[in-house]
């Protein structure tokens, strides 16, 4: 009977987090309490690393966390809030190792200490390889490759740029239109090349979100 309970309160913890999920995969948000009290629960700690669902609903609590701390300086926060997605994106890739959040996970931290070589671009690789077309993956890789596309080694960077440009043809064009009007002017021309090859109703619908954000 103990075994029985336990296993219906680990299975309701799994579909607790799993709904997290995938409100948060909407770009969904809680607030910081809220989401401090879900990291901190016993629910949370007593999840397997191999509960997939839930061990990514926990990451994307704590990204924005540790984006906060860094914009606030709070320096002892964000490093301490890096180690436990690090930590954690390693522990899951262990049960999962097909996981392509994660692997773009590490890629974001290895942009984050600066290190833009070929080890961090194989994790960035290694997402592409695994999902090359899942539009809520690709929306996170655009926030973490464009602004940095200058750096993107071939044929990576042909990846980036095919991703941007085919979001937008998938009728997601908010996050490309936010990443192309923060780029530098050589990161816009980029991208421009590959709106200019769009079909007329993609690049309508881009030029009306760019006017829509800059209102």
């Amino acid at each position: 009977m103990a075994w029985g309970i336990a296993g219906f309160a680990r299975s309701a913890a799994v579909d607790y987090f799993e709904d997290v999920e995938a409100r948060l995969l909407r770009f969904g948000s809680y607030s910081t309490q809220s989401v401090t009290g879900m990291l901190d629960s016993s629910t949370a700690q007593d999840l397997s690393d191999c509960d997939n669902h839930a061990q990514r609903s926990l990451l994307l609590l704590e990204l924005p966390l540790a984006d906060a701390a860094l914009r606030t300086g709070a320096t002892r926060d964000f490093d301490r809030h890096v180690e436990s997605i690090e930590a954690r994106a390693k522990r899951v890739l262990a049960c999962a190792p097909r996981d392509p959040l994660f692997w773009l996970v590490l890629f974001g931290l290895e942009v984050e200490h600066g290190r833009r070589d070929r080890h961090a671009f194989d994790l960035l690789a290694t997402s592409y390889e695994i999902s090359p077309h899942e539009g809520w993956l690709g929306l996170r890789r655009m926030m973490v490759t464009i602004p940095i596309i200058q750096t993107v080694p071939e044929p990576l960077r042909e990846q980036v740029l095919t991703e941007f440009q085919n979001l937008i043809r998938d009728k997601l064009p908010e996050i490309p239109a936010r990443l192309y009007l923060g780029a530098s002017g050589s990161t816009r021309a980029l991208l421009q090349v590959r709106i200019d090859q769009l079909d007329v109703k993609s690049r309508e619908a881009f030029a009306a979100m760019l006017q829509q954000l800059q209102r």
